[in-house]
């Protein structure tokens, strides 16, 4: 009995932690715009490399660099409001943190545009080639 009752505390543990992820994800996806913006374009990309029919391992690292800028945008997110709990005045070391947060989401941005390329440029080269051709 003590087991099953542990389960199920265990279990209301999680479920809260799940609600308590997305509501960081609803968060920062209604109140930072380059969210919404990387949002958009992970859509994008899902629906070219459909129409494009890319390989199962594309559609795996075509994810993961997906996945790598949503999480660094969602961290620098969180490293702001942070920051902006512990001082709203002009720190260099706050203004410092906030730049290094930011650099993380250029850098991984970089990373999904650089895989885009890969995956993508000679299909879509391709597909424009036959069609005007």
């Amino acid at each position: 009995m003590a087991q099953l009752i542990d389960i199920e505390r265990n279990y209301r543990k999680l479920s809260q932690s799940i609600k308590y992820a997305w509501r960081g994800i609803i968060y920062t996806t209604r109140k930072e715009m380059h969210m919404r913006f990387h949002l958009s374009a992970s859509i994008l990309s899902l629906l070219l490399g459909y129409t494009l029919k890319i390989s199962l391992i594309e559609y795996l690292i075509l994810l993961v660099s997906i996945f790598l800028v949503l999480i660094s945008e969602m961290v620098n997110t969180s490293l702001e409001i942070s920051v902006d709990l512990v001082t709203r005045e002009k720190k260099p070391r706050a203004m410092l943190a906030k730049d290094v947060g930011a650099g993380a989401v250029l850098l991984a941005s970089i990373n999904a545009i650089i895989i885009g390329y890969f995956i993508f440029y000679d299909r879509v080269v391709i597909f424009f080639n036959t069609l005007f051709h």
